[in-house]
């Protein structure tokens, strides 16, 4: 059992299956990541992938993947809609030397690959060494390094003061999921500064409610408590959760810890 979900169990072996059949020999392994290998996925996550490879995918092979994730959301189910992962090869896949290396990336219910930087990243690598689950080939910590602690927690240093920006390029902030996406996000970051370790974002947030300023403990208990609320496009942010989200911000923005 991968997950505690018997439909996205027969969903990630029929993926293997499938992606194996297309590569080949040229086929490494197939692994989850993100929530899901952090032991926190539930129906309000998305399932994050990587399939491992001798080399990134071209011609026929990138053609039939494509193929592939266009047919699977239109599949009956709940997870056909819910994965998101890339296909890596195993040389930009192992350090932090293949940062910056675009993999075929299918994003959270999309039917169109597309080449990204998405999942390459310190993030994905640290889950998988320390915690990726094995669908197919060899364990994972074979194929990935040891993320060095201070590599990732400068890389969260540089991402804090830009992170609200770049969540107002595409958050939907009329809406409650976004809210606490938001606070979420702040909550990893400073988790990873605290740690050079990565946790789910409820763990992250239980994280900041038992170490941060007392002050912010009825925002984080509120966050926690409301991601059962899930994805409603139409589900506006609580009263004045926007307001003390903004300036949460603000507050993990002037932390600057820990020190370089």
């Amino acid at each position: 059992m991968f997950t505690p979900f018997e439909e996205l169990n027969t969903l990630l072996a029929e993926l293997t299956g499938s992606v194996r059949d297309i590569f080949g020999d040229t086929f490494v392994g197939a692994y989850l990541q993100g929530s899901f290998a952090l032991n926190a996925g539930d129906v309000n996550s998305d399932c994050d992938f990587i399939i491992a490879t001798t080399t990134l995918p071209t011609g026929p092979a990138e053609d039939q993947l494509r193929r592939l994730h266009d047919e699977i959301p239109t599949r009956e189910g709940f997870w056909t809609r819910h994965l998101e992962g890339s296909y890596a090869d195993v040389t930009s896949l192992r350090g932090i030397e293949g940062l910056g290396v675009p993999w075929l990336f299918c994003d959270h219910g999309h039917r169109e690959l597309i080449w990204d930087t998405h999942c390459n990243t310190l993030h994905t690598r640290w889950i998988l060494r320390h915690h990726g689950i094995t669908l197919a080939g060899p364990p994972i910590a074979d194929l990935v390094d040891e993320v060095p602690p201070q590599a990732i927690r400068d890389a969260m240093r540089v991402a804090l003061p830009e992170l609200m920006a770049g969540l107002r390029t595409w958050a939907p902030f009329d809406t409650a999921w976004a809210q606490r996406y938001t606070v979420s996000a702040y909550c990893r970051v400073l988790y990873t500064l605290a740690t050079a370790g990565v946790t789910s974002k409820r763990g992250a947030a239980e994280w900041a409610r038992d170490h941060l300023d007392p002050r912010w403990r009825p925002l984080l208990t509120q966050v926690i408590e409301d991601r059962a609320r899930g994805w409603d496009p139409h589900d506006p942010p609580r009263p004045g959760s926007l307001e003390a989200t903004y300036e949460f911000a603000a507050y993990a923005e002037s932390l600057g810890w820990p020190a370089p």
